[in-house]
């Protein structure tokens, strides 16, 4: 298993509890860094299979904020134009047969407390769904995970402290890959991925009100 992220101090804190996960230090917010990246990898770990899309960045803000642009750009680079970057790169690897894509369950109905967030995962899962049928030729398989609001620091510490544990959201989702699900829900995303117009309607109403 090898993983990226910015914080190198965070990478050795996972190293030293698990030896056998390579890490590396990059910014996927940079073009130049997701192409090193790939460099890399291509160079010297030509075995790679996998491509799982996690990067993600929430921010709770509203649109007459005098920093809401600034903010909403460096959101648009890690939720959008990165993954799309790196579906592209690795999707050129020999070895790669499945790419894992990250969204949410506010890909169907948004937060507006989150509002670039809710629309960011709501394009990537439009363009994860066309992402599967564009590399069905490759025999590259296209997974969508789609969490619901979990115990993470995502969006800032303490904001989600009441919401379900990741460890059961992990259960559940190698448990719906070894059904063979390529749509891996939990909860509230279940329930968002399976609602028709009046039932996403409520649910907007329920969680903007």
């Amino acid at each position: 298993m090898i993983i990226c992220g910015r914080r190198e101090s965070v990478l050795k804190e996972v190293q030293e509890k698990f030896p056998s996960v390579i890490t590396k230090v990059c910014d996927l917010s940079i073009a130049n860094e997701r192409e090193e990246l790939y460099k890399w990898i291509s160079e010297n770990h030509t075995d790679l299979n996998v491509l799982l899309n996690n990067a993600g960045m929430q921010q709770w803000m509203h649109v007459t904020d005098a920093d809401f642009y600034v903010r909403a750009k460096d959101e648009i680079a890690i939720n959008i134009e990165a993954p799309i970057h790196l579906s592209s790169l690795f999707s050129n690897l020999n070895s790669l047969d499945t790419i894992i894509n990250v969204t949410s369950g506010l890909s169907f109905v948004p937060l507006t407390k989150v509002p670039v967030y809710s629309a960011t995962k709501a394009f990537f899962h439009s363009f994860t769904l066309s992402l599967r049928q564009l590399l069905k030729s490759k025999n590259i398989e296209v997974i969508e995970m789609i969490p619901p609001a979990l115990n993470t620091d995502l969006g800032g510490k303490g904001l989600h402290d009441t919401a379900p544990p990741v460890s059961a959201f992990i259960e559940s989702v190698f448990e719906q890959m070894k059904e063979g699900k390529t749509e891996l829900t939990f909860g509230f995303s279940e329930g968002m991925l399976k609602a028709g117009p009046e039932d996403l309607k409520k649910a907007f109403e329920r969680m903007n009100g």
